[in-house]
């Protein structure tokens, strides 16, 4: 099933600035085969639902083997039955 999502993760504890471990969440997306675009607060996603859920776990996975004691993402997924849902369908 075709999906968008938008995904933010909060590494909590990490300092003021988390900007490494922001740059280590857009890689760990990269290695999946969806579409990302970062801006100011998370990143969109296009790809398969079972793929993005899969991303998601491999960025908390990740983190916390390397160092991260706690993670907050909040992840919005959108699934459509009439189209596929497709990020540059949401431009204006």
């Amino acid at each position: 099933m075709q999906a968008t999502a938008e995904l933010q993760v909060i590494p909590l504890g990490a300092g003021v600035s988390v900007r490494r471990e922001i740059e280590r969440v857009v890689a760990l997306l990269g290695r999946h085969p969806l579409l990302i675009e970062t801006h100011a607060s998370g990143t969109n996603i296009e790809g398969e639902l079972h793929e993005i859920l899969d991303a998601v776990e491999t960025v908390h996975a990740t983190l916390h083997a390397e160092g991260a004691v706690r993670l907050v993402s909040y992840l919005k997924l959108e699934t459509r039955s009439d189209k596929v849902p497709t990020l540059a369908g949401k431009r204006l």
